[in-house]
């Protein structure tokens, strides 16, 4: 699989001036990842772990064998965790986690209301 498309690096480094990110605030470490992949996995570094320094925000990627695409995709994500952050939108996770709540506060809701109460009989 080739790297990411000149165009999205570009775009993706349009976004982080607009944001205020700096490369120079992102430690990055390059560590073994784990899955798929065999031999190649288990012998490189391909998985990328990136920390934020000064919002302490980390990300680890490590879905390719290309490191060169995992740190892209690794850095796209601490974009959009920072974005998150700094807009106060709750990231994709929170509001799953709140819908699955909302729906078993319904199923709940309904299965008292099925069940008949043992002290009105």
């Amino acid at each position: 699989m080739p790297g990411p498309n000149i165009e999205k690096i570009r775009a993706l480094e349009k976004k982080m001036d607009y944001l205020g990110i700096h490369k120079k605030d992102i430690l990055e470490k390059f560590i073994k990842s784990s899955g798929r992949g065999g031999q190649k996995v288990n012998k490189s570094s391909s998985a990328v772990f990136l920390t934020h320094l000064p919002t302490q925000i980390s990300v680890k990627f490590g879905k390719y064998r290309s490191q060169h695409l995992n740190r892209f995709m690794a850095l796209r994500y601490l974009v959009e965790k920072i974005e998150q952050l700094k807009s106060g939108m709750p990231d994709a996770t929170a509001r799953k986690l709140a819908r699955l709540k909302k729906q078993k506060q319904r199923r709940r809701k309904k299965a008292i209301n099925k069940v008949p109460n043992p002290k009105e009989t």
